[in-house]
C-alpha cells in the first residue's frame, strides 16, 4: 500500500484508524511492529513512529512497557478518525521546514548582519556554553539565538515565520510531544554547532552560513532519530526479557 500526500504520518495514522475501525485490528490486539509497517506502507519508520505517536495521543493506541502497541479498549467510532487526521505539525516535518526557511535566512543574514548584532550572538554561544547543563536555559538561549539571526536579516516577515516554526515546538500536541520524548533520552541543542554559524555570518560567507545551519538542523533530525529508535530498541529489548523469562519458567516446569 502506497501513501502520499503532504503529511505522511496523519495519512499512515488515518488508515491504520480505517484498519481499526473496519475490525482489522480489534481492541486489545498488539500492533504489527515498526518495520513491517513501513514496508506495508511504503514510508520510512520515522513517519510510522509519528503515526503511532499521533494515534497514542488521541486514544487508539497504547504502549504496554515491554510489549508493544495496542489498540485501546475504548469506543473507536464518534468521528475519532477524522481526529487522527487533524494532528499538528509533527517534530520532522518541523525541522524540515527550520531547514528550508532558517538556511536561507542566514545567508540572507550574511550580507546584511551589524557589528551589533553579531557581538549579540557571540554573547548568547557564551550563554549556551555555560548553561549547558542547565536545560531550561540552554533552551531559552538556543531560542534566542535563532530569533537574533531572523532579526539580522531585516526581514520582518522572515522573523515572524521563524518564530511561529519555533512556536511549534510547544504548540503542536505531536511536536511537543516528540521533543519531550527526545529530551527524556538526553538531547540536549547541540552547542558547538552552533559555532560554525556565527563564523560564517562574521565572515559574511552566505553560502558557508547556509550550509553550517543545514547542517545544524540535520543534526537536530539525526538526535529525533535516535531518541525515538532508542525508545523502539528498548520496547524490544522488555519484549525479549519477558519472552526469555516465560520461555525459561515452561522449561522449569517441564523439567520438575
Amino acid at each position: 500500500m502506497k501513501i502520499t500526500g503532504n503529511k505522511l504520518y496523519q495519512r499512515v495514522a488515518a488508515s491504520i484508524a480505517d484498519g481499526i475501525e473496519g475490525g482489522r485490528w480489534s481492541p486489545g490486539t498488539r500492533l504489527p511492529g515498526e518495520r513491517d509497517l513501513a514496508e506495508e506502507y511504503k514510508v520510512s519508520r520515522p513517519t510510522i513512529r509519528e503515526a503511532m505517536i499521533a494515534l497514542e495521543m488521541k486514544g487508539w493506541i497504547e504502549a504496554r512497557h515491554g510489549s508493544g502497541l495496542y489498540v485501546t479498549k475504548r469506543d473507536h467510532g464518534s468521528g475519532r478518525r477524522e481526529d487522527a487526521l487533524n494532528f499538528d505539525v509533527g517534530a520532522f516535518d518541523l525541522t524540515e521546514a527550520r531547514i528550508l526557511f532558517e538556511g536561507e535566512a542566514v545567508a540572507l543574514a550574511a550580507v546584511s548582519i551589524t557589528d551589533e548584532q553579531l557581538a549579540e550572538l557571540d554573547g548568547l554561544l557564551a550563554e549556551m556554553a555555560v548553561n549547558e547543563t542547565n536545560e531550561p536555559a540552554l533552551l531559552d538561549a538556543d531560542h534566542r539565538f535563532h530569533l537574533a539571526i531572523a532579526n539580522a536579516t531585516g526581514n520582518a516577515a522572515i522573523r515572524s515565520v521563524v518564530e511561529y516554526l519555533w512556536e511549534l515546538r510547544t504548540k503542536s500536541p505531536l511536536c511537543a510531544n516528540m521533543f519531550a520524548r527526545a529530551q527524556r533520552s538526553g538531547v540536549t541543542p547541540r552547542v558547538e554547532e552552533h559555532r560554525p554559524i556565527y563564523e560564517a555570518l562574521r565572515s559574511r560567507d552566505p553560502n558557508a552560513a547556509r550550509n553550517a545551519m543545514r547542517l545544524h538542523l540535520r543534526g537536530v533530525v539525526d538526535d529525533l532519530l535516535e531518541a525515538t529508535e532508542l525508545e523502539v530498541m528498548e520496547r524490544a529489548r522488555s519484549e525479549l526479557t519477558a519472552q526469555r523469562d516465560s520461555v525459561t519458567r515452561r522449561l522449569k516446569i517441564g523439567s520438575a
